[in-house]
């Protein structure tokens, strides 16, 4: 299940969020609903917030299991964010869109946009 999305970099969108390309691995277990969920959940909020401006890449750990050692994964979905620093984790539930935000440091969404 190791899938990659890669979106290139419109002009606009960097603008939108400061110029960062944001690369993230999403550490999932299987095709299982919560797996299928989280991969939901953090795709709506890219294609919503980053706009092109990001590489995500779906690691299922049952097919590459020497990933959640070297990445030091404890439990699954692990959202971890390499660029732009720092290096930020969200472990469980993704959806609390608000509560992701927050953890990737992308800016509230302001009213008038």
């Amino acid at each position: 299940m190791a899938t990659r999305t890669s979106r290139s970099a419109s002009a606009t969108a960097a603008r939108a969020n400061g110029g960062a390309k944001y690369v993230l691995r999403l550490y999932v277990t299987g095709a299982t609903a919560r797996s299928r969920r989280a991969i939901l959940d953090i795709t709506a909020i890219c294609k919503e917030r980053l706009q092109g401006t990001y590489d995500l890449e779906v690691i299922d750990l049952y097919q590459k299991p020497a990933l959640a050692k070297d990445e030091q994964i404890v439990a699954a979905p692990t959202l971890i964010k390499y660029l732009p620093p720092p290096l930020r984790r969200i472990v469980g539930d993704l959806s609390d869109s608000e509560r992701v935000l927050f953890g990737l440091d992308i800016k509230r969404k302001e009213a008038s946009d």
